[in-house]
């Protein structure tokens, strides 16, 4: 089981210096500080204020921007600690805003935990399946367009905050979870918008994008959101002295100090089976995003430190992350690329920085709630408008326009069904799509064609290849034809109807085997049509270089026999010469 034993036992039996402590304390509090703002951007921005409401209204401390706190520091304690990463950083991200948002829109709170329990055991699963080796399989166009399309609805979502747009009476202005209606809404109330908000806004995003050029080490979320906490309560431009910037506090209360009890996210009783069944899909999405974009990040990090990550550990460790995140009122979590890449440029090379990144995130709650309280939304808002910059991935989408026109139609129609959608819908058909036009290809470059009907000079090919066809002689009366590539049922159907191109059927039909690395179901049924035509036509059917799986397979569904073993031969040479014995 060495393939499911955590990094951080393993860096344990290693066994740990003063100085690794010590790199690994610096690594843990930097990211900290880096995931305190960030953690309660993603906690406001991915629960709708009326969801919001109600959870307040049941339980007084509790709030979205608490929920990413709790998510941090609860996700990112486990991932940590169980993963198969070193260095890996996990918590909330950007990536799953738009999901958990349309989640909670729809089924409120319950529907979310649940979907958040589901997903957790849905990776667990994959892991314990070894399923890590084939996320690799999913195509790069898919993940690139449902990535950028995940930051213009950020972007989108975020406009509201960043400008101070409210509703006509002043209250928060609810919006909804589809794109195009959203933008409605917040034209319909843009002349809301409040400028001492919108100058907070665009000041805190003036801050990050200087920070950013001129000094990258610097972390600049809590650099911004710290200055404009600053600013706003020493003008008094927040609602407690009569301004109009909303702050966290004056939206959701303080901060609690602590951690909440554990408990069971959903009541039993208010579980059906629909809802089980509606959520299904949006679960599968959760998952898939959490085992792209942690395993991502661990290879992202094992470039940087030469390290390898264990796949299959580091999903289990994600799967335990998210069922232990909704334990305490969590959101989806997985590993965070930005974060992991902070904590390696800060010195973290073992778990014990992950670890310790959380338990700094508890400090600081207990610690600075009532200043965290204190954070404009605004500045909040510019801080998701440079990670949804960052996940866009701009110049990669750029690429990729450039890209063989069936890529780029995986491309667009990923990234437009994000946008006006949802993303569920666009994994899904992404997915299909990108396989439709990969067996589209595999079809086009398996080919099946005559490959002679009379003697030919070796020197055409014979050279080249020892094996030509072109070397022999093949008797009148004998067709020889090969398949190249492998026979699925792309290729199927074109084999179907090779007898009819003839104007008298041959004695004798050679179908080389030879560059046929696989076969599937469709293939076999169509090879046994085949010989069904061959033997009305009085055309005797033979196999030629046949290889280890598609004979595996001839023998499991019993066409070996059909054909007749007398009738499949391992080399060209063995099958003209029984050609020669029918023909005579």
């Amino acid at each position: 089981m060495s393939r499911f034993l955590p990094k951080s036992l393993i860096c344990l039996r290693e066994g740990y210096s003063r100085r690794s402590v010590l790199a690994d304390t610096i690594g843990g509090l930097t990211v900290a500080v880096i995931a305190l703002p960030l953690a309660m951007a993603l906690g406001i921005a991915s629960i709708p204020a009326s969801v919001a409401a109600d959870l307040q209204a049941q339980h007084p401390w509790l709030s979205p921007p608490a929920m990413g706190l709790y998510t941090a520091v609860i996700a990112g304690f486990l991932i940590s600690a169980l993963g198969g990463s070193r260095v890996q950083i996990g918590g909330p991200t950007a990536a799953f805003i738009p999901i958990v948002f349309g989640i909670a829109s729809v089924h409120g709170y319950t529907g979310l935990a649940l979907a958040t329990l589901m997903a957790g055991v849905i990776v667990m699963l994959m892991g314990l399946f070894r399923f890590g080796a084939m996320i690799k399989f999913i195509p790069y166009p898919v993940t690139t367009g449902f990535t950028a399309g995940i930051a213009v609805t950020i972007i989108a979502s975020q406009v509201r905050d960043f400008l101070g747009i409210t509703a006509l009476d002043g209250s928060v202005l609810p919006l909804s979870a589809e794109f195009v209606p959203k933008l409605q809404e917040l034209a319909r109330h843009a002349q809301t918008t409040d400028p001492s908000t919108a100058l907070v806004g665009v000041g805190s995003l003036a801050v990050l994008i200087a920070l950013r050029r001129f000094a990258p080490r610097v972390p600049g979320a809590i650099v911004a959101v710290t200055l404009a906490a600053i600013a706003v309560s020493f003008l008094g431009l927040d609602r407690a002295h009569g301004g109009g910037v909303e702050t966290i506090g004056s939206r959701f209360g303080s901060i609690p100090r602590t951690l909440p009890a554990p408990h069971l996210p959903v009541d039993p009783s208010a579980i059906s089976w629909q809802m089980v069944r509606d959520l299904i899909l949006p679960a599968t999405t959760i998952a898939l995003l959490c085992a792209i974009e942690s395993l991502l990040s661990a290879v992202v990090a094992d470039g940087m430190t030469g390290n390898r990550h264990k796949s299959d550990c580091e999903l289990v460790a994600q799967g335990a992350a998210n069922i232990g995140s909704a334990l305490f009122f969590g959101l989806p979590a997985t590993g965070a690329i930005a974060r992991t890449v902070a904590n390696i440029k800060a010195g973290g090379r073992t778990p014990l920085a992950g670890v310790l990144h959380a338990v700094f995130l508890l400090l600081f709650m207990l610690a600075a709630a009532d200043l965290a309280a204190r954070v404009p939304l605004a500045s909040l808002a510019a801080v998701l408008f440079i990670v949804a910059w960052n996940i866009s991935e701009i110049g990669h989408f750029r690429a990729l326009l450039r890209a063989p026109r069936s890529d780029v139609l995986v491309l667009l129609t990923t990234f437009g069904l994000t946008v006006l959608t949802d993303l569920t819908i666009a994994v899904a058909v992404g997915m299909v799509l990108a396989s439709m036009l990969f067996m589209k290809r595999m079809a086009d470059v398996a080919n099946i064609g005559a490959i002679t009907r009379e003697f030919r000079d070796p020197g055409e090919n014979g050279d080249a290849d020892p094996d030509a066809i072109a070397a022999r002689q093949v008797p009148p009366g004998v067709e020889v034809y090969e398949i190249d590539g492998p026979f699925f049922f792309g290729v199927a159907d074109r084999l179907k109807d090779t007898l009819g191109q003839f104007e008298r059927p041959p004695k004798v039909f050679i179908l080389r085997l030879r560059k046929v690395p696989a076969i599937d179901a469709s293939g076999l049924h169509a090879l046994e049509e085949f010989l069904h035509k061959c033997r009305r036509a009085g055309t005797t059917l033979l196999l030629s270089g046949v290889h280890a799986q598609p004979m595996m397979a001839f023998a499991k569904s019993g066409l070996d026999q059909t054909v007749g073993v007398d009738n499949m031969f391992g080399h060209i040479d063995e099958a003209l010469q029984r050609a020669r014995g029918i023909v005579g």
